[in-house]
């Protein structure tokens, strides 16, 4: 299932911060990683607001 929005629940940020700790990566993984993350990021919107009504 592919993510609709940026925003996660604070609970499921728990859940990924807990299964990465302990784990070591290269620098050069850890930029590989960013970079990837940086252009998807780009592609996903951010969620609507109601606070944007016009009238």
């Amino acid at each position: 299932m592919k993510r609709q929005y940026r925003e996660l629940s604070d609970e499921t940020k728990a859940k990924i911060s807990q299964s990465m700790r302990g784990r070591s990566k290269t620098i050069s993984h850890k930029e590989a990683i960013s970079n990837g993350l940086k252009d998807y990021w780009k592609t996903i919107p951010n969620k609507p607001t109601t606070d944007n009504k016009v009238g």
